[in-house]
């Protein structure tokens, strides 16, 4: 879009937006949806009709001008984000920074009134629903300590080993290709494009994936899409009975995060999944610096200290995240002045990560969340962590022959589980609900823990 039509793109987006709210909050519609008598509907009948007065409720309790009002600075902030990263200059984003967030305190405390919801919680409801802060804090206060301890010991180590060479994109795209479709990526109901921040798209019938290609980093291609895979796989596998209803998407944000995660790092970064994967990779690119699957597998859990969450390992990704969620509440709950959101986020990540933070871009500007006001989505992406980590400690235990067949790269019955306990039921349970249910105990965050205390430890050879 050229530069000049940003505040008409702004203005427009405002009017579609608006027309939309007022179509979903139209009597004809309130009176049409609130005529049907629940009793007399199945299970999942009953389900499509309360997601669907839940969201009527929710969009019936914000004013139209405030509706359009976010469209529009959302639209504008994002593009003033990009230059601003570009330039490493907070303070050119910082005005509309400002009036996003504004806006959304003011949403919060339209969609709070008569519920005991604080304003971040009234938030957190449009990726992790029925879920409030408390219960999340719970659940981090148990996750940060333990990964501080371990990051600290992993850092005092020597680093491993790690791959080098060079990697042709056109064999990256092949190799990408294959281990998607070992994964389980249905190609006739999907496909794999290039885009500089890898995601999903879609659902039913049409998921697609994007990824990245870099000649000198081909992990980061390869874990992109698996990564992504795991996304659209959840997507793909939600029973077809539920197309284009209310429950035919991914239940919550966590979730969804849970089935990319799951695949990326328990399964994708497994010890017996990599002796496959070091096979493929001398396969496709010969000499790669690392001469056994001992190494290779070291080597695509390697620990680095850094500033960036995009490129972070499993270690620390959830330290990012947890810095982030600490700083969102604050600003939210009026604890933190936009002002100041600098300085505390500069603060804060030296006390967390022992850098100094020289460029935004590395900082404050390095995600671009905040510029669309996706305030309360940044705890899913460690919620999605937390869940795989309880999914996985159940799928070890159901699956006795799971290790056996990922060192052959047959992924079949990891993901004939994780279809069969997640995936079909869309949005059919509450993410506490079929978390719950998939893994047969309370969620917490001790098979994380345990998982991430084990691998590291053996890699880095702690005591």
């Amino acid at each position: 879009m050229p530069s000049g039509a940003l505040v008409d793109r702004a203005e427009e987006q405002a009017c579609l937006m608006v027309i939309a709210h007022k179509r979903q909050t139209s009597n004809e519609f309130s009176d049409l949806l609130n005529s049907i008598k629940i009793e007399n509907l199945s299970k999942n009948e009953s389900r499509q009709i309360s997601l669907m007065k839940k969201e009527l409720k929710r969009a019936l309790s914000v004013p139209n001008d405030l509706i359009g009002a976010l469209a529009k600075h959302t639209t504008l902030a994002h593009s003033v984000w990009v230059d601003a990263r570009k330039n490493n200059d907070f303070q050119r984003f910082l005005p509309q920074f400002s009036k996003v967030l504004e806006l959304r305190k003011e949403e919060a405390d339209a969609i709070r009134q008569d519920t005991d919801l604080s304003r971040y919680d009234a938030l957190l409801q449009d990726y992790e629903p029925d879920i409030k802060s408390d219960y999340i804090d719970t659940i981090f206060d148990t996750l940060r300590p333990a990964l501080v301890d371990l990051r600290a010991q992993v850092l005092d180590r020597p680093p491993v080993q790690e791959i080098n060479g060079h990697f042709p994109v056109d064999k990256q795209r092949a190799l990408c290709n294959e281990v998607a479709a070992t994964f389980g990526y249905d190609f006739s109901r999907g496909r794999i494009d290039t885009a500089v921040h890898p995601f999903c798209s879609g659902s039913g019938n049409d998921v697609r994936i994007t990824t990245r290609f870099d000649v000198n980093d081909p992990l980061g291609s390869i874990y992109s899409t698996i990564h992504e895979v795991g996304h659209a796989l959840y997507e793909q596998n939600i029973e077809k009975e539920y197309n284009f209803s209310s429950i035919g998407r991914g239940v919550s944000m966590g979730v969804h995060e849970s089935q990319s995660r799951i695949m990326e790092n328990q399964l994708g970064r497994s010890e017996a999944f990599s002796e496959w994967l070091f096979k493929k990779f001398l396969d496709y690119f010969g000499d790669i610096g690392i001469e056994d699957s001992a190494s290779f597998y070291k080597s695509i859990n390697s620990v680095k200290n850094g500033f960036i969450r995009t490129e972070s390992d499993e270690l620390q990704y959830n330290l990012h995240i947890l810095l982030r969620y600490r700083i969102e509440k604050w600003l939210i709950d009026g604890h933190l002045n936009a002002d100041d959101l600098e300085y505390v986020w500069n603060e804060e990540f030296e006390k967390d990560f022992g850098l100094s933070i020289k460029y935004p871009s590395d900082g404050v500007l390095q995600d671009v969340h905040w510029s669309e006001g996706l305030f309360g989505y940044f705890p899913t992406y460690s919620l999605g962590n937390v869940y795989a980590g309880c999914l996985f400690e159940a799928m070890q235990n159901q699956l006795p022959s799971l290790n056996k067949n990922l060192k052959i790269g047959n992924l079949s019955e990891a993901t004939e589980w994780l279809s069969s306990s997640v995936h079909q039921h869309g949005s059919l349970y509450s993410p506490i609900e079929l978390i719950r249910g998939a893994s047969g105990f309370e969620i917490t965050a001790k098979p994380l823990i345990s998982y991430i205390e084990k691998k590291y430890s053996s890699i880095y050879c702690l005591g």
